[in-house]
């Protein structure tokens, strides 16, 4: 198998000591992040990445039974992490990887300094009292319709994603991204996303959070940014003006500010009680 670098499409810049991670969501790949991880460059090495199935990966490296979790993909974060002897991490994952991030601390807390978790959340499907946005059967009805026509689902759910209809080439953007992915990697992976349960998980996070809860986002509402903020150990909270699910896009000067300054307070410094 080829190694790290080559099979997820790894890229660095930046002139820092400090790693900083970026990992991009469901469907989307690394060009996700161009308008936020150049202002870090400055002050940190910027390591950038596409999970398999995505932009320049090596779709042949796709192992059903490996990614039938959210663990083989924070099984791959970790791979790059050693690979580039990386340590002291900044990580950034937008939604899926903001859990995939978790999970990736939960393994070796260790080597993580920091975690941002843009428009997470650690179940998709209401489960009173807790509300994760969306029924059971609504998640279903999206899964059995990628497989009946995927560019169909593609085009329906790019603008409801993105929000922002005043600036249509957003969702269009996404809607391209969303079908440059391999389409049966991406049932997979949209399956074991929206069907994935990481409430348990959270209580047991050691390394420090922000938690950028965005406004009017369809996929992970106010409710499941608040519910993470209650029970995500020394996490801080902040509510973006951004709309919509994908902020490093449609608003990346607010994203990148809030991101900079949280990461000015030092969050990875020793936590005490």
């Amino acid at each position: 198998m080829n190694d790290a670098r080559a099979r997820f499409n790894v890229t660095e810049t930046g002139r820092g000591q400090r790693p900083m991670v970026f990992a991009h969501g469901f469907g989307c790949d690394q060009t996700m992040w161009r308008e936020v991880a150049p202002a870090f460059e400055a002050d940190y090495r910027v390591v950038l990445f596409d999970f398999i199935g995505a932009g320049g990966s090596d779709t042949s490296a796709y192992d059903p039974e490996r990614y039938a979790s959210l663990s083989g993909y924070a099984d791959d974060v970790l791979a790059i992490c050693r690979e580039l002897g990386l340590e002291d991490v900044v990580f950034v994952g937008h939604s899926v990887s903001a859990m995939i991030g978790i999970l990736a601390s939960l393994r070796d807390p260790g080597r993580f300094r920091s975690l941002v978790l843009v428009g997470p959340s650690p179940c998709y499907i209401n489960d009173p009292p807790y509300v994760g946005g969306f029924e059971r059967e609504d998640i279903e009805g999206l899964l059995a319709m990628m497989e009946k026509n995927y560019g169909g689902w593609a085009q329906a759910m790019a603008p409801v994603i993105m929000k922002n209809p005043d600036r249509p080439a957003l969702a269009a953007e996404l809607e391209e991204l969303f079908c440059a992915t391999d389409r049966d990697i991406a049932r997979d992976f949209a399956a074991v996303t929206f069907l994935s349960d990481n409430r348990d998980d959270l209580g047991e996070v050691e390394v420090p959070s922000l938690i950028l809860q965005c406004t009017d986002d369809a996929i992970a509402p106010d409710a499941v940014g608040e519910y993470l903020r209650d029970r995500l150990p020394h996490s801080t909270f902040r509510k973006l003006r951004a709309n919509g699910h994908c902020p490093h896009l449609s608003h990346p000067t607010e994203t990148t500010e809030v991101i900079r300054d949280y990461l000015a307070a030092d969050p990875g410094a020793p936590w005490t009680a």
